[in-house]
């Protein structure tokens, strides 16, 4: 890393708390690996895909794992790797490996993973040998035709293969993520829901946010919570689980338990006032929120011989100016220039 001089703190002394203007203490760090991905689906990118990111620019697993390091140190305590799709990534295992690793004022941090689970069935068994914890596993529909057409690839049995995979080596819990869109997989809910519960897994609908490369999202063609809920209703009893914290998630039990769904509601139900997640591009831009306009630059940072100091002091800064909220029903909202690929979830 062209000779950066790592800064050692003195051991003796615990870093104040990662805290923003608004009191909220972030804790998770989401790192994207790559911005690219093996699927192309319709609320993420267009059919040709997107320009990828420079290869100069993305971070190399040295610089990601000093960035991890800087965090954890100032008391990150969970790190997620997104993407794109991060098992794209070749050294996964090895990123994995060296994260899980790290120790700060709380210890090791927790290390999990977003796929779309392709890779799974021949990456599962190294990845938690490796010290990953757990993974979220997207899938929208149990309809073979419906997820050709929505991932404009025919890849639902290699995504059930993968679903099996973590789930044979030991993952837990499994989380299934599915993005609930009108008119397109609506009425599949209590089968996805249906699917979960009988394998020991949990199910989570995700409301569709403005994150798709072609800005073409509309609020009107969005299932909203409440949809998501009266639907699963009809079929379950569900019962609210208490203490949801700082996740994204509302929890509730599927007829008494001990299965659980969940519900992101971004949109209509927003979390902010609890959020305590950063998240770190391929190509080292440390954002404070998913929606967030402005990046801090940490990769010429690094590049530039930065020490451990300056390093966590830029990513206090960035914390420093998060805002309350995302804003996304105020009229001046504008959807990031980045589209989810290249942000990372």
């Amino acid at each position: 890393m062209g000779g950066a001089r790592v800064s050692t703190p003195d051991a003796a002394a615990t870093p104040a708390p990662l805290v923003d203007r608004f009191g909220r203490v972030h804790r998770d760090l989401r790192i994207s690996l790559t911005d690219r991905c093996s699927l192309r689906c319709t609320y993420c990118m267009p059919a040709e895909g997107v320009p990828w990111l420079p290869g100069s620019t993305m971070l190399s697993t040295d610089e990601l794992v000093r960035i991890a390091a800087v965090g954890v140190a100032q008391g990150i305590t969970e790190i997620r790797l997104t993407g794109g799709e991060p098992l794209l990534r070749p050294d996964v295992v090895d990123v994995v490996r060296r994260m899980a690793a790290l120790t700060g004022p709380g210890g090791s941090p927790e290390i999990s993973l977003t796929t779309n689970a392709l890779r799974l069935p021949a990456l599962a068994a190294p990845l938690r040998d490796a010290g990953l914890a757990r993974v979220n596993i997207s899938i929208d529909t149990l309809d073979r035709e419906r997820f050709a057409a929505l991932t404009r690839r025919d890849r639902l049995h290699d995504t059930l293969a993968g679903i099996a995979a973590a789930d044979s080596v030991g993952f837990s819990p499994i989380k299934l993520n599915a993005v609930a869109m009108r008119g397109v997989n609506d009425d599949e809910l209590v089968d996805l829901v249906r699917f979960a519960v009988d394998r020991g897994y949990q199910m989570r609908f995700i409301e569709q946010m403005p994150l798709d490369a072609g800005h073409t999202w509309d609020r009107s063609a969005m299932v909203t919570q409440r949809e998501v809920l009266d639907a699963l209703r009809a079929a379950f009893t569900l019962t609210e689980v208490p203490g949801r914290g700082s996740a994204p998630a509302e929890l509730w039990y599927v007829d008494g338990g001990p299965a659980t769904v969940g519900v992101i509601a971004s949109v209509t139900a927003p979390f902010c006032g609890s959020c305590d997640r950063v998240r770190l591009t391929a190509d080292g831009q440390l954002r404070s929120c998913l929606f967030a306009r402005t990046e801090t630059d940490l990769r010429t940072l690094l590049r530039e011989g930065a020490d451990d100091d300056a390093l966590a002091a830029a990513v206090r800064a960035c914390i420093t100016g998060k805002k309350p909220g995302h804003d996304i029903d105020d009229p001046s909202f504008l959807q990031p220039d980045r589209p989810m690929s290249a942000i990372g979830g």
